[in-house]
C-alpha cells in the first residue's frame, strides 16, 4: 500500500466511530464519492475554509490545535446560518519528509479534529491527501429548515445588533506573539494588576488556538433573529458584509462591546476597542433582530449556555460607525483582516 493510502486508512480508522453513529451516511470514506441521505424537508448548508501554514497557523502550532481549528472555523459558518452540522470532508496537503513524522502529524491532527467532530456529531465522509505545502481544506455540510436560515441580506433598519461571547482575545494573543499585522496593536504584557498573568495569557492563547463554534447559539436563534454572520475577519469587516448585503448601515456602541478580563488586563481602552472591532479570529456570532425579540433571544441563548448582548442598531445610512460614550465617532486603526490587503 502507498504512503498516501496508508494515511487515508489511518484517518478512516479514527473516523469510523463517528460515521457509524449517523444513519444518514450511506457510504463514507473509501470510494470515489460519499453517499449521503439528507432527511426530507431540510435544506443543505455547505461551507468550505482553507487553512495554510504561515497564514492561519504558525509553523510550530500543535497538530491537534490545527485539526481542531480547521473544523471549528467551518462549523462557525454553519452556526452563523442556524444550521445543524452533519457531515464533513477533509483535504490535507502534506510536505515531503520523514514518513514517521508525517504519520505523527496526521495522528495528532486527527486528535483535535475528531474531538471537535464528536462534540457536534459530525461524520467525516471523505476527502483527499496530496503532497505540497502544509494546507488543510475542510468542507462541512449541515441541515437547516426551509426559511429559517440566518442570511446576510435580511437585516432591517432599527434591528438591534447582537454579538455572542467576548471579542478581541485571539487578536490580543497574536499581538502578544508579535505576529506580523498585529505588532502595531498596543498590547502590553499582562502585569497581574487586573488578572493573574499566567491565567490571562493562557485564556487569550486558548481563544486563538481552539475557538468554540457557536453551533447551539445558531440553532437557538432560528425564527428569532434575522441576519447573521460569524466574526472571523473582525467585527467591523463582518458586520459590514451584513450591511452591504442588506443595503443598510450600522451604529455600534463602543461601551457595549464585550471584553474578557484577560483582554482588559492586556489593553488600554483604545487598543482593546481596536482588537474587538478589527482583530479577527473571534468566531463569535454577530446577528440582528427586531427589538421586540430581545427577551425571547436572551432566554433562548441562556438556555443554550451562550452569553450575548446588544451592541448597536441597524441604521439607514450606509457604513458602520462606532460611537464613544460621549457620542463622538471613533475611527479604528483597521477594520479587519484582509488576505490580499
Amino acid at each position: 500500500m502507498s504512503a498516501e493510502f496508508d494515511l487515508i486508512a489511518a484517518i478512516r480508522t479514527r473516523a469510523a466511530a463517528l460515521e457509524a453513529e449517523r444513519s444518514d451516511v450511506v457510504l463514507g470514506i473509501g470510494d470515489d464519492a460519499a453517499l449521503l441521505a439528507p432527511p426530507p424537508g431540510r435544506h443543505l448548508a455547505v461551507a468550505t475554509d482553507t487553512l495554510n501554514r504561515g497564514v492561519h497557523f504558525a509553523d510550530d502550532a500543535a497538530p491537534a490545535d490545527i485539526g481542531w481549528k480547521a473544523l471549528a472555523v467551518n462549523l462557525s459558518d454553519l452556526a452563523a446560518m442556524g444550521a445543524e452540522p452533519a457531515w464533513c470532508t477533509l483535504s490535507l496537503s502534506l510536505p515531503e519528509g520523514d514518513a514517521a513524522a508525517r504519520a505523527a502529524f496526521v495522528d495528532g491532527f486527527a486528535d483535535g479534529f475528531l474531538e471537535l467532530a464528536a462534540r457536534h456529531r459530525v461524520a467525516l465522509v471523505g476527502g483527499d491527501t496530496t503532497r505540497g505545502p502544509l494546507s488543510v481544506c475542510v468542507t462541512v455540510i449541515g441541515l437547516v429548515e426551509p426559511g429559517w436560515a440566518l442570511r446576510r441580506d435580511a437585516a432591517r433598519v432599527d434591528d438591534e445588533i447582537w454579538v455572542t461571547g467576548t471579542l478581541g482575545d485571539a487578536g490580543a494573543a497574536l499581538a502578544l506573539d508579535g505576529v506580523e499585522g498585529y505588532r502595531d496593536f498596543a498590547v502590553r504584557r499582562i502585569d497581574g494588576a487586573d488578572a493573574d498573568p499566567a491565567v490571562a495569557s493562557a485564556r487569550l492563547s486558548e481563544r486563538l488556538r481552539r475557538p468554540q463554534p457557536r453551533v447551539a447559539a445558531g440553532r437557538a436563534l432560528r425564527g428569532l433573529a434575522r441576519a447573521g454572520i460569524d466574526v472571523s475577519d473582525g467585527l467591523l469587516a463582518d458586520l459590514g458584509h451584513i450591511c452591504a448585503a442588506s443595503g443598510v448601515g450600522a451604529g455600534l456602541d463602543a461601551a457595549a462591546l464585550p471584553a474578557s478580563r484577560a483582554l482588559a488586563a492586556a489593553c488600554a481602552d483604545d487598543a482593546r476597542r481596536a482588537l474587538q472591532l478589527g482583530g479577527g479570529d473571534d468566531y463569535e456570532l454577530c446577528f440582528t433582530a427586531p427589538a421586540r425579540q430581545r427577551d425571547p433571544i436572551a432566554r433562548s441563548l441562556a438556555a443554550s449556555g451562550t452569553p450575548a448582548q446588544v451592541i448597536g442598531r441597524i441604521e439607514a445610512e450606509p457604513g458602520v460607525r462606532v460611537r464613544l460614550p460621549d457620542g463622538a465617532l471613533w475611527t479604528p486603526p483597521r477594520r479587519g483582516y484582509q488576505h490580499f490587503g
